[in-house]
């Protein structure tokens, strides 16, 4: 009687998802996206920078942030070893128009939920059909150095359970990368030169591996550092390696189509268009992010730059709600905004004075977030903590609002 409640309480969240999926898809037919009005600089609505530097360490910094699939709220990683998650006020409504026009030095609201890793965070992804409204559903998972695979509820704070992989010793392993796949059941992770596919309802050390070297030594080398899913539900994937390629594989075997060669550093972030048949890749010491058509998948076709030649960063990209553009940040701490029908420059704007790691768009208002914020080295001859006083659009995250035409909304 034990395992069958056991197995009705794992079945009971994917039942729950199911249904929330299914009621929103027609309010999200019904829905007309945004013409964001990119030629207008945006104005920060929001904006954080005091508490993460009240730790005991003062040269603490951002290193990532993501909306939430419902864009309720959105989730911030720093060095810290923390992840912080920040509602956005008066979510739903239509007025989001509390600018502020300079930089002040008092946060605008305090993080909601604060949780804390026991060792540097590399990569966390939110759970697709993550819903405010179900708290089934509000879970995010972490990965961390010398731990295993975290999904912590976004709700209360608290560990729900850990996915743990072990290497040829018999020792937890780290993932490098982590990341859902469409349908929320599977959870990939990306190790050296592997991925491991847990199920999302089966914690513990079950787990399927993968490697990504096939038996005549081809494939994909070093380590898995980025993992994106089709949107479309073709039933692919792309993993991004420190080995300078990008590899496009089936998700159901985990069959390796192809293998894109190009970046000129190890690739940290990869993302498919919204329509799937294309594929944007950015890496580290490299200032372009390539794009890719998978139909194809032999050449270029457009590369855009930023400015990243000298980081070993992580510096995240992102496309907008309709699809049209896409946005990333840099060293100069400029965001860039590029046409993807074109490929053309298109605008861009300051969005800190340092460098600018993340940036998120919301996922259907007009609305995007930045993170800033770069380790810095403190002169050990100087007694003062003159490099440690940072200003307040240093080390930061900012909300930002984009102008919208309504008219060109409701005509599309």
């Amino acid at each position: 009687m034990g395992e069958e409640e056991l197995e009705e309480e794992n079945q009971q969240p994917n039942s729950q998802i199911e249904s929330t999926e299914n009621s929103e898809s027609p309010k999200l037919q019904d829905y007309q996206w945004p013409k964001i009005r990119f030629d207008i600089p945006p104005y920060r609505t929001y904006h954080f920078h005091k508490q993460f530097r009240t730790g005991p360490n003062p040269n603490n910094f951002l290193k990532g942030v993501k909306w939430s699939p419902d864009g309720s709220c959105f989730l911030a990683s720093s060095e810290d070893n923390t992840l912080r998650l920040f509602s956005l006020p008066d979510y739903g409504s239509n007025d989001q128009t509390a600018a502020y026009s300079s930089v002040s030095e008092e946060d605008s609201y305090a993080a909601q939920l604060v949780v804390s890793e026991g060792e540097s965070v590399y990569d966390f992804c939110w759970y697709p059909y993550m819903s405010s409204s179900d708290p089934v559903t509000c879970v995010f998972a972490t990965s961390t150095r010398d731990h295993p695979i975290h999904l912590w509820d976004a709700t209360s704070g608290l560990l729900r359970c850990t996915y743990r992989a072990y290497d040829a010793v018999d020792e937890i392993t780290a993932a490098i990368s982590v990341s859902f796949n469409p349908a929320g059941t599977k959870l990939f992770a990306g190790y050296n030169k592997s991925v491991r596919v847990f199920d999302v309802h089966r914690p513990g050390r079950d787990f399927a591996q993968y490697s990504t070297l096939q038996g005549n030594k081809e494939g994909q080398t070093g380590i898995i550092s980025a993992i994106a899913f089709c949107p479309t539900h073709t039933g692919m994937l792309a993993t991004g390696s420190y080995s300078q390629t990008t590899a496009i594989y089936r998700e159901d075997n985990m069959e390796l189509l192809y293998v894109l060669h190009g970046q000129g550093g190890g690739v940290t972030h990869v993302q498919f268009s919204k329509d799937g048949n294309y594929l944007y890749t950015g890496a580290r010491k490299d200032p372009y992010i390539m794009c890719w058509d998978i139909r194809k998948a032999v050449e270029v076709i457009y590369k855009f730059y930023r400015s990243s030649e000298s980081t070993n960063q992580r510096i995240a990209f992102d496309i907008d709600c309709a699809g049209q553009h896409l946005s990333t940040g840099g060293q100069d701490g400029l965001v860039h905004i590029y046409d993807l029908q074109t490929g053309q420059w298109v605008s861009g704007f300051q969005a800190a004075a340092d460098t600018v790691n993340g940036f998120s768009f919301h996922p259907f208002l007009p609305m995007a977030v930045s993170s800033s914020g770069h380790r810095r080295f403190q002169n050990l001859e100087d007694d003062d903590d003159e490099d440690l006083q940072l200003r307040g659009d240093e080390n930061c995250a900012s909300v930002w609002s984009f102008s919208y035409d309504v008219t060109a909304g409701e005509q599309s």
